[in-house]
């Protein structure tokens, strides 16, 4: 037993030896690589250093300064070898040129197209006088060139004014009344003036205008409409204008009736222009007492009685 235990420690121990050998092979490797690095940067660090100067010895101070610190030198520019120095470029008169084509747009429907603008202005060349200057009244030799004629589009001062629309007076105007409590719906004209009374209601056209058939249809009336209580007082409740085409615009406004215009009827006819001689001037006839006027009753305007229904 004894003999094979240091058998075995004799055939160790090759073993152990090749693995120091090994591992003082692999430190000094390492040893050798970073030498090599320290040494290939204090090459690269001291090259900017000697670049700066060149191939030149660096400059020293002038030596009639008696102990006069270093001057400050001007930094030289930075230029590492194997760099080529390029020249500055020229300074550039305008813009290069582009090959995108600049074209005004076109104006809008309906509006005039804007001048064209200007050209740039030219210095004048002045030329030095003749010796011999032609005599009076002499066409020159060499005339100026004609001025082209200006053809652009002129602002017009032009005012214009829109014609008044045109107003045909009536003799008479058309109204339509509506009982809220029985629904029915009647039809009454009053001529200009008159004053009718539609169920509790006084209507009274002042006046009354269409319009030419060349124009829009346009039919008003100027109308008072007054009611009368149950004590028999008379107590305005509208007076304006009522147009046809709305007559929910200026409506009268009543619980139980109401009352809008439709249309105007009996035109006034235009009067003609004649040529006449003068007439004398009337002698003034003595006016005669009058007896005082009374106001017309109003005409009364009822709703038609509903027809019967069949048996």
């Amino acid at each position: 037993m004894l003999t094979g235990r240091i058998g075995r420690l004799i055939q160790a121990r090759p073993r152990s030896q090749g693995f120091m050998l090994r591992i003082a092979a692999l430190v000094l490797v390492i040893g050798a690589s970073l030498a090599a690095a320290s040494l290939v940067a204090a090459s690269l660090a001291a090259r900017p250093a000697a670049a700066q100067f060149g191939n030149q010895p660096p400059p020293r101070p002038p030596g009639d300064i008696p102990n006069g610190g270093f001057p400050a030198q001007p930094r030289p520019p930075d230029q590492y070898p194997g760099q080529q120095q390029y020249p500055p470029p020229p300074p550039s008169a305008g813009p290069p040129p582009s090959g995108i084509q600049a074209q005004p747009l076109p104006p809008p429907p309906g509006a005039a197209a804007a001048p064209p603008p200007p050209p740039p202005a030219q210095r004048a060349r002045v030329n030095p006088p003749p010796a011999n200057p032609p005599p009076a009244g002499a066409q020159p030799a060499n005339p100026p060139p004609s001025q082209p004629a200006d053809t652009s589009v002129q602002p017009d001062d032009t005012v214009v004014t829109e014609t008044p629309t045109q107003k045909i007076p009536n003799n008479r105007a058309v109204f339509s009344g509506l009982d809220k409590i029985t629904g029915r719906i009647i039809s009454f004209d009053a001529a200009i003036g008159e004053t009718v009374q539609f169920g509790a209601l006084q209507v009274t056209a002042r006046a009354c205008y269409t319009r030419p058939p060349t124009e829009a249809t346009n039919t008003d009336a100027f109308v008072d409409v007054d009611e009368v209580t149950l004590k028999g007082e008379i107590k305005r409740i509208f007076t304006g204008w009522m147009f046809a085409s709305s007559p929910g615009l200026h409506a009268v406004e009543h619980p139980i009736y109401d009352v809008w215009l439709t249309d105007c009827s009996s035109p006034v006819p235009a009067p003609v222009a004649q040529s006449t001689a003068p007439s004398p001037a009337p002698v003034a006839p003595t006016p005669a007492p009058q007896r005082p006027r009374q106001p017309p009753a109003p005409r009364q305007v009822s709703p038609a009685p509903a027809p019967a229904a069949p048996r």
